[in-house]
């Protein structure tokens, strides 16, 4: 089943394309118009010729005001910045945290240590889906992706695994995705965020850090997604209800997605073999 495709951007880290993933019978993710990755404070626009030959328009930033302001996004050339706050009302939780807890064995043993990391992890992806504050990111962020205006987009948080990997599942749901290939490709990340944040695990453990800890804070686990799932299950009873009702997300909204967004065809994305 497939997953989005890497893009081997030089500057960037977990850049990917969501084109071609499998949407049901005959029915795909237009390629080239939607793209995730890791935040973009490295990125150098004249030299990262992947990422210029995209085509950006629309960088939408799903980190808290501290993240922005100690790692500020460059952004591509005649790209324009959306701020979509997904943890704004708890801007303290891990996710927004990661290199900050990788730089100091001791925080992280305190905030996640004895066996709390993943239970904690866990629990913000509730907060992600339940938090109006989250809603009102989530809201905007479809709302951008939505318009023909603002294609080609990319979205993205510190690492695009867990805020950046809510709002690529709640799409791909919309667009009409299975769950299971929701989880395939929300998993998919793993190697190429552990490779990204290898130098700060490896300092962190030369600290005495615990590698269970650091396993937590730069992977994505199959509990994180079954725990937004369930909570968007049990508020509104799936995503119909956590659509309509927790993200008020109106019907041309969704139309314009599926519209832009899905294309037919079993094969590549616009037609070529996957």
């Amino acid at each position: 089943m497939q997953t989005a495709r890497t893009v081997p951007a030089a500057t960037v880290v977990n850049l990917r394309d969501l084109g071609g993933i499998a949407l049901g019978r005959d029915r795909r993710v237009r390629q080239g118009v939607l793209f995730r990755s890791g935040q973009l404070s490295d990125l150098d626009p004249g030299r990262d010729r992947a990422v210029a030959a995209l085509g950006i328009r629309t960088v939408v930033d799903l980190r808290t005001a501290d993240e922005r302001q100690w790692s500020p996004d460059r952004l591509p050339d005649r790209a324009r910045l959306f701020v979509a706050d997904v943890l704004g009302d708890h801007p303290g939780v891990a996710p927004a945290r990661l290199k900050a807890l990788l730089t100091d064995p001791a925080e992280a043993e305190r905030a996640l240590g004895g066996g709390r990391a993943e239970e904690l992890f866990a629990e913000t992806y509730r907060k992600m889906v339940l938090s109006p504050g989250a809603a009102a990111a989530y809201r905007a962020f479809l709302e951008t992706a939505a318009d023909p205006a603002a294609r080609p987009v990319l979205f993205h948080c510190t690492a695009g695994k867990d805020r950046t990997g809510w709002a690529a599942a709640v799409l791909l749901m919309i667009l009409g995705a299975s769950r299971e290939t929701v989880r395939q490709d929300f998993l998919a990340v793993n190697p190429a965020v552990r490779a990204a944040f290898a130098p700060y695990v490896q300092k962190f453990l030369d600290g005495g850090g615990d590698p269970a800890v650091a396993a937590a804070i730069v992977e994505v686990r199959p509990r994180y997604l079954e725990t937004a799932l369930d909570a968007m299950d049990e508020r509104w009873g799936g995503l119909g209800g956590y659509v309509r009702t927790g993200l008020r997300i109106p019907e041309p909204v969704l139309e314009r997605l599926r519209e832009g967004l899905v294309i037919a065809g079993s094969s590549g994305a616009d037609g070529s073999s996957a």
